[in-house]
């Protein structure tokens, strides 16, 4: 079999190595959204082992994201800011756990509302950093480490 590159992976390998701290997070949030959106579609398929498997999958894909985000605080310099955002990790991590566990929807409908609100301020805050000229590491806020 001769191996040929995909290149949406080579894309999101070169998007990541170059992106700023602040472009990685918010890329973190489209990734975990977009998981969860994929999980919602499990919950439309008739076959038991489908259903189950697109649920999980993505869920538990979702919650790698949401762990990544939640060590990329950094408590000391992120203050309040740093430990509220880390308890609203923590709870949208068990919203999806107990989503998962009994395959119901309204957990995860919750944590993408969550999540696509955090996305949105993220976002707006890279444009009013990026307008303003301000290096892509200011834009951290001092909650990453």
């Amino acid at each position: 079999m001769i191996y040929r590159p995909n290149p949406g992976q080579s894309y999101l390998r070169v998007a990541t190595q170059t992106a700023s701290p602040g472009q990685l997070v918010l890329m973190l949030y489209d990734g975990a959204i977009r998981f969860l959106e994929r999980a919602r579609l499990g919950f439309h398929h008739d076959d038991p082992q489908e259903f189950n498997q697109t649920i999980h999958n993505n869920v538990v894909r979702a919650q790698e994201i949401l762990c990544e985000l939640n060590l990329a605080l950094n408590l000391e310099q992120g203050g309040e800011f740093a430990v509220t955002l880390r308890r609203l990790y923590d709870y949208m991590d068990r919203q999806l756990d107990e989503s998962n566990r009994f395959k119901k929807e309204p957990g995860i409908l919750d944590v993408i509302g969550r999540l696509t609100i955090l996305r949105d301020a993220w976002a707006e805050m890279l444009r009013k950093n990026e307008n303003a000229n301000q290096a892509p590491e200011e834009v951290s806020l001092s909650v990453l480490g």
